[in-house]
């Protein structure tokens, strides 16, 4: 919300009068005057007027979460454990999840209450990469590389999948790369190759925010400025 219509809201005025007050330095956005009614504020900026608190601000979370399987992506539910459930902070439940995993799924998930960034990760034009560890009930031809990086077409849906990268470990264990996040995407694609199915798959990394090997499954800790300006 632009900061004069914020202000006219706030003390009842027209935003002629608040743009007024704010030329005259009488509003301040985190502790600092501004002269900028055109500024955009949102809910977490700490504003004053004339030194007198008109919003306190809410402070900004992202934590990085190593899900175990078996739990779900979800913020609540009657019926199963989540992975809200699995933080211990006073305002896990402001928290939305950027990004999903299935519930027999594993690893990296983001949470936060930063709607605006959160954004950056899962809107399919960001093209933000996502590794994935997978392993699969039989062995993966080496054709099935130039399968991925090519596209699966998905006719009922009118889509095709944008190129990914297949990296093979292991007769049944490989690396697989995406720039997006269909549902079931990467189970999906490996049934289009003899019907191949997934034993396991695990998150390691989305954008540059890796997984650590010493975050436990079903331990959290919050992201480091690094990693949350990484997606900026």
């Amino acid at each position: 919300m632009r900061l004069d219509r914020f202000i006219a809201k706030q003390r009842t005025v027209s935003e002629r009068s608040a743009r007024e007050w704010i030329i005259a330095k009488r509003v301040a956005i985190n502790g600092t005057p501004t002269r900028q009614h055109g500024e955009e504020v949102s809910r977490f900026d700490r504003i004053t007027f004339d030194g007198r608190v008109l919003q306190p601000g809410t402070e900004r979370l992202y934590f990085m979460l190593n899900k175990p399987k078996g739990i779900l992506s979800a913020t609540k539910d009657n019926q199963h454990t989540t992975v809200i459930d699995l933080l211990d902070h006073p305002d896990k439940t402001s928290l939305h999840l950027a990004g999903r995993l299935d519930r027999s799924s594993t690893g990296l998930m983001i949470l936060t209450n930063d709607g605006s960034w959160s954004d950056r990760l899962t809107q399919p034009d960001s093209k933000v990469a996502k590794s994935y560890l997978v392993e699969t009930d039989r062995p993966i031809p080496e054709e099935a590389v130039a399968l991925f990086e090519s596209g699966f077409e998905f006719p009922t849906e009118g889509i095709t999948t944008r190129p990914a990268q297949l990296s093979l470990l292991g007769p049944c264990l490989a690396r697989v790369v995406i720039h997006e996040g269909r549902y079931h995407q990467i189970k999906r694609m490996f049934h289009r190759i003899n019907e191949i199915r997934l034993v396991s798959l695990h998150r390691e990394s989305i954008g540059e925010i890796r997984l650590p090997d010493e975050l436990a499954a079903g331990a959290y800790r919050a992201l480091t400025s690094a990693e949350r300006e990484s997606i900026l």
